[in-house]
């Protein structure tokens, strides 16, 4: 019974021996966590692939292991300066979220470094960013085309880097801004074209209002000139009306239209405060000594 216990115990130590070596990639037995991928090198060439998690088998010492991650990996690349295709230069950073796809391909492509994966995918987004930024505009960069801009560099560091084994998942740009002498070349920009849009929105309103003000004096002149007109035939005819109704009375009784009118010359020339020196017999007066003979109209001035 001990010596039964004892092998087992010796059992058990050499399997937690083998899978506690497996975990370091050493002993026959390899051990694949979650996100994790490996790869088994026989004399440096690769014979075996796991992505899976689970146990496996290999030739100890004359194998070698080697791990990637299978996650999600973040890349940030540093800030540089793009001219864009209105001869603008603005600043631009960005990420790209990238993943082993292949561990076969990626070490033969990059002999399962790293460090030098990434140098390469940053120099393949930052190519692609200047392409894409480059034919475009400030406005596009900014706010009109950007969702297709990252798009479109998406798509190409994708198709470039797959044959490496390495999945492109997405590139996003982190800033767009100008530098300090851009900047000020965009601001005296704007401060001049509005200057130059207020010039014309003046120049517009001054000639607006000419035309106003000459529209109003022509109707101003033509209301007069109708009113003159209008004014003009209305006296012609009220002195046309009068004459007639003068002739009228004078035809109707002679002598009560002399002496009417002999009354208006009175008093239409003796005033308050009027001084008239006369002889009695003037024929101004005449009306006055008789009122059955008026005064002719010679004498009523």
């Amino acid at each position: 019974m001990r010596r039964l216990l004892m092998v087992l115990l010796v059992g058990l130590a050499a399997v937690s021996a083998l899978v506690w070596a497996g975990s370091l990639n050493l002993g026959p037995v390899l051990i694949t966590r979650e996100g994790e991928q490996k790869m088994v090198l026989f004399f440096g060439n690769p014979v075996a692939v796991r992505t899976e998690p689970g146990l496996w088998w290999r030739l100890p010492l004359l194998t070698e292991v080697l791990t990637f991650d299978s996650r999600l990996l973040y890349l940030n690349s540093p800030a540089s300066e793009i001219q864009t295709r209105d001869q603008e230069r603005i600043v631009v950073d960005n990420y790209v979220a990238w993943r082993i796809r292949d561990p076969e391909a990626f070490y033969r492509a990059f002999r399962g470094d790293v460090a030098r994966a990434e140098r390469r995918i940053n120099d393949v987004i930052r190519a692609d960013v200047r392409e894409e930024i480059g034919q475009r505009t400030i406005p596009e960069v900014l706010t009109e085309a950007r969702d297709e801009i990252v798009s479109a560099i998406a798509a190409d560091s994708r198709a470039e880097l797959e044959p490496a084994g390495i999945s492109v998942r997405d590139v996003r740009i982190n800033r767009t801004e100008l530098p300090g002498k851009t900047l000020e070349n965009v601001y005296a920009r704007m401060v001049t074209e509005r200057e130059r849009q207020a010039r014309k929105n003046r120049a517009e309103g001054d000639e607006e209002g000419r035309r106003i003000r000459a529209e109003a004096d022509r109707d101003a002149r033509i209301t007069v000139a109708e009113a003159r007109r209008d004014s003009e035939r209305m006296r012609g005819e009220g002195d046309a009306l009068a004459a007639g109704i003068y002739a009228e009375a004078y035809d109707a009784d002679p002598e009560f239209y002399a002496f009417v009118r002999s009354l208006e010359a009175y008093r239409k020339t003796i005033g308050e405060g009027t001084t008239i020196v006369l002889p009695p017999s003037s024929e101004f007066f005449r009306a006055f000594q008789d009122p059955g003979v008026p005064a002719r109209s010679g004498g009523e001035r």
